[in-house]
């Protein structure tokens, strides 16, 4: 099903997503697209539940992380003029671990970030 989107964005409702039993995205042409949800047909796979289960050890770790370390991962992500948060950073580090790309990260912004030992396995 089709629709235009600018009167649900006038009224602040970011089409995408799942709502409920529906999902909505906007296609190409600016055009909202919702459907029914479809649920899903078989469980997780393992490599599904194994990459789930790392998200979730991510977000735990952002939480365990002190008010000023956030900070300085916020801090970074802006100084160093990428588009994405500092949360986003830092699961990109834990989930790539990539240390060069934060060392880069740490020098371009002049900020220290937390020590290597909050690394996913």
């Amino acid at each position: 099903m089709l629709t235009n989107t600018s009167l649900l964005r006038f009224l602040g409702f970011n089409s995408q997503g799942d709502l409920g039993p529906w999902t909505f995205y906007t296609d190409q042409r600016g055009q909202l697209v919702f459907f029914v949800k479809a649920p899903p047909l078989e469980p997780p796979s393992p490599l599904q539940t194994t990459c789930r289960n790392r998200f979730r050890l991510n977000g735990y770790l952002w939480r365990t992380l002190t008010p000023e370390q956030q900070t300085n991962w916020e801090t970074a992500s802006k100084r160093a003029h990428l588009q994405i948060n500092g949360h986003n950073l830092f699961t990109f580090w834990n989930l790539t671990k990539d240390d060069a790309a934060i060392h880069t990260v740490e020098r371009l912004s002049n900020t220290k970030l937390i020590p290597l030992e909050y690394t996913l396995p």
